[in-house]
């Protein structure tokens, strides 16, 4: 159902040219996605594009002016944000060749000696300075706006009322899930901050402070986090938390008695005063690449180091005990997967199983593995057309039947307290088209490509995407989403710094050893069908048969074991190795799954998973 967006933007255009709140009359407005902490996935509070625009999608920029109301967003959402924006907005397919940027258009629709307002604490210091360059070569000035104009027009929403910041439990992670203490990374991080010759760092990114002092939470859903920010010095550690979220099992994991140091707790809304002291200290502060230009600015700009901080780093490369979670929760999350596609096997003939009865059958399967403690993302549960938008979240109203004749698409994922999973599988459950069967191999291979592919140490990710495309090039198909994302262990589903995409990423430090990946390439046909094959995969080292200059050389090993279904493949466009390659990952699949399921009990689903795992020739 699309929002009427029409009051909302007459009082935003209102804001704009009120002297309370504005310094100069603004031309046009910034309303980005993320909060203060630059975070994917929003807590209800910060979802102030969506309100705004009525689109509900994880990714993309609102900017208004007094006559034009402009969304951009990326493939992921073309489809999705037409169907929910109303007729005041206008989608800007973001990333194609033909669309302006944001600065770019700005700069060739506003009146010279415009002015252009956001609020600075939910823009990164690197794109605020370079919004800002692109805006003044073009004549315009990019001005901080303190108080969010979002925030006054939902307060004052006698109809849709602004939630409240949640406060829930923050609790401490067990050291077999961890596999580090919180004080052995403070020294990592310490070593770093005297390389640099920083005396402080800002950590403002969420997970990153929940992996840095070993502690989850829940204040943002499907992510095992909470607002926070954490600042280490060479002589003190100190979390920045709301006062309602301390509790005993908090404080003591901080304030350890047999240990020297202790975290020092400080409350959220002093964040500011703190990073202000230490702008006043004279020593180089050290803040992440996604910190809001509203924190760095409190730092004279020769006192700033704006990079990727090592916490981003260490936490992207999982260690023994990491390690160990992701196989045995990817085992755990399978067995669940395994007896949820047997069921709709089982119950698809009925009429009764559709999107969503279709994703909470298989959320409740997950809840009864150990560690599960949520979902890692709303299930992507789409039959037929639905499955061609790419992040679509079925809704009471768009729900259809998962039946016989259609494509069936989920991707889906869970947190457990031992690692994160996200996987997708795409499957038909009566007889698919030759093209259909077509595409889907096609995607395969891409898969396979990838996942079999051997690099060097740090190769850039964006060198390895062209693998899981060139089978559907060749054939002049393609898709419009990365590739291949990290993963968190226990953590956000989609984690940086480096990822696999047709886009040069300049943070990327390479893929290494000990790195979760995804490799999911897709193909959707826009109200037909979307095929997408997803495995999470370890980066592991390769042993090759010669060593150039000696070279470390590195591969991947399969994380994911659930069956990539055999009826949607044509073994004749396969090589040998790739058949080989499907058949050693379905022994796989056997080999670790199959014992689980006859413990739990399982017979049929074990029976369907054994079906499903046949050799092919």
């Amino acid at each position: 159902m699309k929002t009427d967006t029409s009051t909302r933007l007459s009082a935003i255009r209102k804001l704009m040219k009120d002297g309370k709140y504005v310094r100069q009359p603004l031309s046009a407005y910034i309303v980005p996605s993320g909060d203060a902490h630059d975070s994917e996935y929003l807590a209800e509070v910060d979802m102030r594009r969506q309100y705004v625009s009525g689109f509900t999608g994880s990714a993309g920029t609102a900017l208004i002016t007094q006559d034009k109301a402009l969304l951009w967003t990326d493939g992921r959402y073309f489809l999705q944000a037409l169907k929910e924006m109303d007729t005041n907005w206008m989608l800007m397919k973001d990333r194609l060749p033909e669309t302006p940027s944001r600065g770019e258009w700005l700069v060739e629709n506003l009146e010279p000696g415009s002015f252009v307002g956001a609020d600075p604490m939910l823009v990164s210091r690197t794109a605020w300075n370079d919004l800002k360059d692109q805006l003044e070569d073009g004549g315009h000035q990019l001005v901080a706006v303190e108080q969010n104009l979002v925030d006054v027009v939902w307060e004052a929403d006698r109809e849709d009322t602004k939630p409240a910041r949640p406060e829930n439990t923050v609790f401490p992670l067990e050291h077999e899930f961890t596999g580090r203490t919180w004080q052995s990374k403070v020294e990592e991080v310490r070593a770093q901050l005297k390389e640099k010759k920083s005396s402080a760092i800002v950590l403002s990114a969420l997970d990153d402070v929940a992996w840095l002092l070993n502690l989850r939470g829940s204040d943002i859903d499907y992510n095992p986090v909470f607002f926070s920010y954490c600042v280490v010095t060479l002589k003190e550690v100190v979390l920045f938390l709301n006062p309602n979220q301390v509790n005993p099992s908090l404080t003591d994991s901080l304030t350890p008695e047999d240990m020297e140091e202790s975290v020092v707790i400080m409350e959220y809304s002093k964040i500011k005063n703190y990073v202000s002291g230490l702008g006043k200290s004279g020593g180089k502060v050290w803040f992440s690449n996604t910190a809001s230009q509203g924190l760095v600015s409190l730092v004279p700009k020769q006192q700033t180091l704006v990079q990727v901080t090592p916490v981003t780093l260490m936490k992207a490369i999982k260690n023994k005990a990491e390690l160990k979670g992701f196989i045995n929760c990817h085992i755990r999350d399978s067995a669940a997967l395994c007896q949820y596609f047997c069921w709709i096997q089982k119950n698809i003939g009925s009429g009764q199983v559709t999107e969503i009865s279709g994703a909470d059958a298989l959320e409740n399967f997950r809840k009864e593995q150990q560690h599960f403690m949520g979902l890692s993302f709303p299930s992507i549960s789409g039959s037929g057309p639905n499955g061609a938008i790419i992040h679509y979240r079925p809704q009471p109203d768009t729900d259809r039947r998962i039946t016989s004749e259609e494509m069936y698409l989920i991707d889906s994922g869970a947190q457990y307290k031992d690692g994160t999973t996200d996987v997708t599988r795409t499957l038909h459950f009566g007889t698919p088209s030759t093209y259909q069967k077509e595409c889907f191999t096609r995607v395969l291979k891409g898969m396979i490509g990838l996942a079999g592919c051997v690099f060097p140490d740090k190769c850039k990710g964006y060198r390895l995407d062209t693998l899981a495309r060139i089978h559907l090039w060749k054939v002049g198909l393609d898709y419009l989403h990365g590739t291949g994302h990290g993963v968190g262990s226990f953590l956000n589903v989609h984690e940086g710094p480096s990822g696999i995409s047709s886009r040069v990423n300049s943070i990327d430090p390479g893929v290494q050893e000990g790195m979760i990946f995804s490799d999911e390439p897709g193909y959707y046909e826009d109200g037909q069908f979307g095929i997408r094959i997803e495995n999470l995969v370890e980066v592991t080292r390769a042993n090759t048969q010669y060593s150039f200059n000696d070279t470390k050389m590195l591969t991947f090993s399969a994380v994911t074991v659930v069956p990539i279904q055999l009826k949607l493949v044509d073994p004749t466009l396969l090589t040998q190795d790739e058949i080989q390659w499907l058949n050693n990952y379905h022994q796989t699949c056997r080999d670790r799954v199959g014992p689980l399921l006859k413990e739990m009990g399982r017979q049929e689903a074990l029976d369907w998973l054994i079906k499903e795992t046949q050799p092919i020739g």
